[in-house]
């Protein structure tokens, strides 16, 4: 779904629509495999429920699993989507995902690396 992009980023394409929630979403069997794969160490202690870190166009934002939401799908609060190019979802759209450690450090700028509920916006977090 992912492949390397950079030191910093993978790049993947999903597709992107709207929900009336007020963080991001990805589906959780999705999101548990991606945070196994591109965040886990290896020593088994990770949380899998940590955000994956995601930048569509410029905006960098957490996302958190959800069972509703379909696979292949990141599911942005209308908030996020205004000011996109995205006009006429689920549009397909080229996603990039923090790699471990420029995902770390997003995350602990915003807060850590805990589960935001109120959605973590990392637009300003800085790149």
């Amino acid at each position: 779904m992912f492949e390397v992009f950079s030191r910093s980023y993978y790049l993947g394409r999903l597709y992107v629509t709207p929900t009336e929630g007020d963080h991001a979403l990805m589906h959780s069997e999705q999101h548990e495999r991606l945070n196994e794969e591109v965040y886990a160490s290896g020593d088994g202690l990770e949380r899998l429920d940590t955000p994956l870190v995601m930048k569509l166009e410029s905006r960098h934002f957490a996302v958190h699993g959800g069972e509703n939401v379909p696979t292949n799908t990141l599911a942005l609060p209308e908030s996020m989507l205004e000011g996109t190019d995205i006009r006429n979802p689920p549009s397909l759209r080229e996603v990039f995902l923090a790699r471990r450690d420029c995902a770390r450090r997003l995350l602990e700028f915003a807060g850590g690396w805990q589960p935001d509920p109120a959605g973590t916006d990392l637009s300003n977090a800085g790149t």
